[in-house]
């Protein structure tokens, strides 16, 4: 699983286009693109910024990141962001020939031709967000070895940072699925350096409770700077969320009968800890959805203005979040987690 850092690329206006196109053509050579697959990425971000200057008087936005464990990256994804007009009839705007700006219509229609997977959201006056994925030859998953627990983040660090103190997680077994989120105190190296301690002292427990683990990753925190964090279970057999948090990591479970808030007990991970910490359980099923996230992101979001945003990719639907609703001040990080049956 990849818990990577998405790199963002602001574009202002059309002389950022190649500024963009070269750096990603860069960070894809980094990650061991041939000269074929980096040609097609090439083709797939042209588009995408095209879009992005036509369609967002601000300037929009692109967020790219590697796919793929430490030892094998095996693919790219990429997410457009723009806070246009928004399109009302999204599936007939992918059509070759279709366009609301005047030009040939053929932008939509080649991204998707492209990519491996390709995902598109947009409501009219709230800006669209597109998601790409390529992956390198051999290596598209297949529908056969998906696993049961989809999950997806989009983690950027504070701008003008090049550490993100933003941290996740998940370790998986075939009916649970533990996940952990962490926001190490501050921003910059340190507060990288504490993230990245809570999730080595979380890979390496053997499953025990939410509230057990947060202890343990207490204790391996002592000598960094610290961090707020929450570690929840999934459990299929019981068909149960089990979660424990320390801090303002927020985020609420989507169900069919009503949202529930995730609730966290005062404190900070490594430095000072109640002397009581109890888990909270609550029921799942495939219907549910889990979003957390850390303090980067507004806590008053609201997705019952996008109606039909859960049935896509979980990538996806944390870029919608990150766009409307990030502070822009802070590290950010949010994290969407669905079941399959």
């Amino acid at each position: 699983m990849d818990y990577k850092l998405h790199v963002r690329f602001e574009l202002q206006d059309r002389s950022f286009l190649n500024i963009v196109k070269r750096d990603i053509t860069k960070l894809a050579e980094s990650f061991g693109f041939s000269e074929t697959e980096t040609g097609k990425l090439n083709i797939l971000v042209a588009e995408m910024a095209s879009n992005l200057i036509k369609h967002t008087p601000k300037g929009g936005e692109i967020l790219v990141k590697p796919i793929g464990g430490e030892e094998r990256i095996t693919g790219i994804e990429i997410l457009s962001l723009d806070t246009g007009p928004g399109m009302t009839d999204p599936k007939r705007m992918m059509e070759d020939g279709i366009s609301t700006y005047g030009s040939k219509g053929e932008g939509l229609g080649a991204i998707k031709r492209i990519a491996d997977e390709f995902d598109l959201y947009s409501r009219r006056d709230s800006g669209t967000v597109l998601l790409a994925r390529l992956f390198k030859k051999g290596y598209k998953p297949k529908a056969s070895q998906r696993s049961r627990f989809d999950l997806n983040a989009v983690k950027v660090a504070k701008p003008g940072e090049t550490f993100c103190g933003d941290g996740w997680s998940m370790v998986q077994q075939p009916e649970t699925c533990r996940i952990l989120i962490v926001d190490g105190l501050g921003h910059g190296e340190n507060a990288h350096l504490a993230a990245s301690a809570a999730v080595t002292s979380f890979q390496k427990q053997s499953y025990t409770s939410p509230a057990s683990q947060l202890r343990e990753v207490h204790q391996d925190l002592l000598r960094t700077r610290g961090g707020v964090m929450n570690i929840a279970t999934i459990d299929l057999k019981n068909n149960t969320l089990t979660y424990c948090g320390i801090g303002n990591i927020s985020g609420r479970i989507l169900a069919t009968e009503g949202s529930r808030n995730i609730i966290s007990y005062n404190g900070i991970v490594g430095h000072n800890l109640p002397n009581t910490i109890n888990d909270h359980q609550l029921p799942w099923n495939n219907t549910n959805i889990l979003i957390l996230h850390s303090d980067g992101l507004k806590t008053r979001w609201d997705l019952n203005k996008h109606p039909d945003l859960l049935s896509h990719d979980t990538s996806l639907i944390a870029a919608v979040l990150y766009k409307e609703c990030n502070r822009k001040t802070d590290d950010t990080l949010v994290l969407v987690a669905r079941t399959r049956p």
